[in-house]
């Protein structure tokens, strides 16, 4: 009910409005009980197909699985699994072959990705074909991509096998040696990812305002000077994003080395995913190779969280 009193200074009566308390409060908590109603099935699914397999898979490398030809029995928690692992050798060498995979290729396809962007960046008539033409890699699936390069790296009718020997270079077998499988692998990731690189720096690039360009021309710096002083720092945000997702994926490596290798000769070739699906699939030892990716994921999250705090103290933003 409105409340009556007098005004002021004339002292006609007036009356006040009631007020009402409290109503956005209950208009907040019913909005956000209908998007929990909306959002549920989804978050549902989520959980399903993401979550109850991680929480299981992390359940798995703390258990003493054995595994039969009905299934497998779960016979009570151990810290086994981990101790096996860490102090495994091929643990150690496939953690050193992944780190040192992943940071050789991504530095070279951000290198590469970043000249073929600023190429296509000055580009005006054929940007659409050239684009069209670059991402013809990048849209193949990695097993048939790798399937390309086992053909070509064939040491009996492989293509690079015929142009070695006609270049008078011997009848090497490229993926039979360390040295020269890993180099073979490296370059079929390279191949493919480095159009993944390309586009996004050039997304970046051509986002850039052209006042600052106009302006350093005007004060006569070189192509090399405004490249290191304007358009790199002006990229970072852009880079920093391609370096994460390209570390990501590349942490994961499974696909090139499962099907050029299976992980050899030996074990020079062995990533840490690698490791994982042979001492499952192979061993039989569920244990220890959930215990392997257990650690793979736990290692990517860290580096993440780290990447992401330099990311942020180098651009001076919130990411």
């Amino acid at each position: 009910m409105a409340e009556v009193s007098a005004h002021p200074s004339t002292g006609v009566p007036t009356a006040t409005p009631p007020v009402i308390v409290g109503r956005s409060d209950v208009y907040r908590r019913r909005m956000a009980r209908l998007g929990w109603m909306f959002t549920a099935p989804a978050l549902f699914f989520i959980g399903a197909v993401t979550l109850f397999p991680i929480g299981f898979a992390v359940l798995l490398s703390f258990e003493n699985v054995n595994v039969t030809g009905a299934g497998f029995q779960l016979n009570g928690l151990t810290t086994a699994n981990y101790s096996l692992v860490l102090g495994n050798s091929e643990w150690h060498y496939a953690l050193v072959f992944t780190i040192g995979f992943t940071v050789v290729t991504v530095l070279v396809e951000l290198i590469l990705g970043t000249m073929i962007a600023l190429l296509l960046e000055r580009l005006t008539k054929a940007r659409g074909m050239m684009m069209a033409i670059l991402l013809i890699p990048w849209s193949l699936v990695t097993v048939i991509s790798a399937q390309l390069w086992y053909y070509i790296y064939n040491p009996t009718y492989g293509v690079l096998d015929s142009i070695l020997s006609f270049l008078g270079l011997g009848n090497p077998v490229i993926l039979g040696s360390n040295a020269s499988a890993i180099m073979a692998m490296m370059a079929a990731d390279i191949w493919k990812t480095t159009p993944f690189v390309a586009i996004i720096v050039l997304a970046g690039l051509v986002m850039l305002s052209t006042d600052i360009y106009e302006a350093a021309e005007v004060d006569g710096a070189t192509g090399w000077e405004t490249f290191w002083k304007i358009t790199f720092p002006l990229l970072r945000p852009t880079i920093g994003l391609a370096v994460l997702f390209r570390v990501l994926q590349a942490f994961g490596l499974f696909d090139l080395p499962y099907v050029l290798t299976q992980g050899g000769p030996g074990y020079a070739t062995t990533s840490l995913a690698i490791l994982a699906e042979k001492a499952m699939f192979n061993d039989n030892q569920f244990g220890p190779g959930v215990a392997v990716a257990t650690t793979t994921a736990l290692l990517v999250v860290l580096g993440c969280f780290a990447f992401l705090k330099v990311f942020r103290a180098q651009v001076g933003e919130e990411v």
